[in-house]
């Protein structure tokens, strides 16, 4: 999935609670080994489990109580909307879990986050 010049944005209840662009994003189709004795040396495959996760590393978090939804939704294991922008059009959206929060609060600034995400299911185009 191309991600330069894509924004993420992480909603939680119908609000924006993180924006950034330049993010990790793994997906993984797992193998399932159905070989047998008569096949010889050679594997065969199929597909198995579908798994997406995304890193980001700066997420900016514009506000006290939108980094407290967010760490609520960590430890209580709720779920988060993330959004995949591109010139101002949806491109794909999916839930997700919080697996990670870690944060970077400077004295004179905005708070910036770095937060992992295990997506529950599959994009859904569009939105």
């Amino acid at each position: 999935m191309a991600m330069n010049g894509t924004d993420i944005l992480i909603w939680i209840d119908g609000n924006c609670v993180g924006s950034q662009r330049d993010v990790t994003a793994d997906e993984k189709t797992a193998e399932i080994d159905v070989s047998n004795k008569n096949d010889g040396r050679a594997m065969r495959v199929l597909p198995g489990r579908y798994d997406a996760t995304m890193s980001l590393d700066a997420l900016y978090v514009p506000t006290d109580t939108a980094y407290q939804a967010l760490k609520d939704a960590m430890r209580n294991g709720t779920f988060v909307e993330v959004v995949r922008i591109e010139q101002g059009v949806v491109l794909e959206s999916a839930d997700a879990i919080v697996t990670s929060l870690s944060e970077k609060g400077p004295d004179q600034g905005e708070a910036t986050v770095s937060i992992g995400l295990r997506i529950d299911g599959q994009w859904v185009s569009g939105s």
